[in-house]
């Protein structure tokens, strides 16, 4: 079901060459800091790949991939990607990437089951980036150092903006505020996890949740999280559970949270056979992604993806993020759109 938020007295500030002007600029800018600062080399990445191997991310489990034939494969199915959460981790082996350096990419994705609105489309642009790290670093602190170095390169991509165009005030906080999960349930008991996020995020101006994917205090998750890639399930030296999370900022032009980020320190061994068996999913130890990673194949990682078209969303005040990609959208949502000044591309 689609739904179009409408802010009242929305007008874009920038016109659809100045908007195209801020895109580029943007992504060069950010990428640049972003592989600065974790030391991360640009890749290769594929648009799909085969269906069986466990390379896919599967996101929340329910999501059907894109999927077609592939006439010299013998009919083998290929499936588009969804994101690149373990494509990265079998590359970071392959070529042999030392510790404390890593490799991000372009991660072009059609997630067709996504429920069309103005943050979320059929097309998904994303830098997916991971980096080698070494096992005294699975910890929070490690999350939180790594968390504040994109943080750092998001808030002077922000301050280009402003140089660019000056109409464009920047807004967000000089550091990111951390917070588990669990934390946010105790502090917001009565709201659902998105009215928590927006309670907290409206407070902070930027924050990041710790701890996606594991059983809260009430039984329930936060939100979903595959098995087989974020590690959410190990006992931190806090004594709460997740070694991964989510970033978000105050989206002023939809008085909303705004997710910009999704990462975290992968599994290793012990975490991928505890959360196989926690989401009852042990087959998928035969996989090939599965079976690199149990016989040690596979170098500890963090990694996590950053959506290139929020990201400029955010920075260019729009409020639709079909005024900064090109996607399909419901012919009445861009009836509605275009009535309410977003003019969708």
């Amino acid at each position: 079901m689609s739904y179009l938020i409408k802010p009242a007295g929305y007008k874009a500030l920038l016109n659809l060459s100045q908007t195209e002007m801020g895109i580029k600029m943007i992504k060069d800018f950010f990428q640049q800091n972003l592989s600065s600062e974790l030391r991360l080399r640009r890749v290769t990445a594929p648009l799909f790949v085969l269906k069986g191997m466990g390379i896919n991310d599967d996101l929340n489990g329910t999501e059907r991939a894109v999927s077609f034939p592939i006439k010299d494969l013998s009919d083998a199915k290929a499936e588009i990607v969804h994101s690149l959460a373990k494509w990265k981790r079998l590359t970071l082996a392959d070529y042999q990437i030392e510790k404390d350096y890593g490799i991000y990419t372009d991660m072009n994705a059609i997630r067709s089951d996504e429920e069309l609105g103005n943050l979320h489309s059929l097309y998904v642009d994303q830098w997916d980036w991971e980096r080698v790290m070494g096992p005294e670093e699975r910890n929070i602190a490690f999350l939180k150092e790594i968390v504040c170095r994109i943080y750092a390169a998001m808030v002077r991509t922000e301050y280009m903006v402003y140089e660019m165009f000056p109409e464009i005030r920047p807004v967000l906080p000089r550091e990111i505020h951390f917070i588990h999960a669990e934390d946010l349930l105790q502090k917001y008991p009565t709201l659902t996890p998105k009215e928590r996020e927006n309670a907290i995020t409206q407070a902070y101006g930027a924050v990041f949740i710790i701890g996606i994917g594991c059983a809260l205090s009430n039984g329930e998750k936060h939100d979903g999280r595959a098995p087989d890639y974020d590690d959410w399930s190990t006992v931190a030296e806090d004594g709460k559970v997740g070694l991964n999370g989510d970033l978000l900022v105050w989206d002023n032009v939809l008085n909303r949270a705004l997710e910009l980020s999704s990462m975290g320190i992968r599994v290793d061994r012990e975490a991928l056979l505890r959360q196989l068996r926690l989401c009852h999913a042990e087959e998928r130890k035969a996989l090939y992604f599965h079976q690199r990673l149990l016989n040690g194949e596979l170098p500890l990682s963090i990694g996590g993806g950053i959506g290139q078209s929020r990201l400029c969303m955010f920075y260019l005040r729009k409020a639709h993020i079909g005024e900064i990609q090109a996607s399909i959208w419901p012919e009445e949502m861009r009836r509605e759109a275009r009535a309410a000044g977003m003019y969708l591309i």
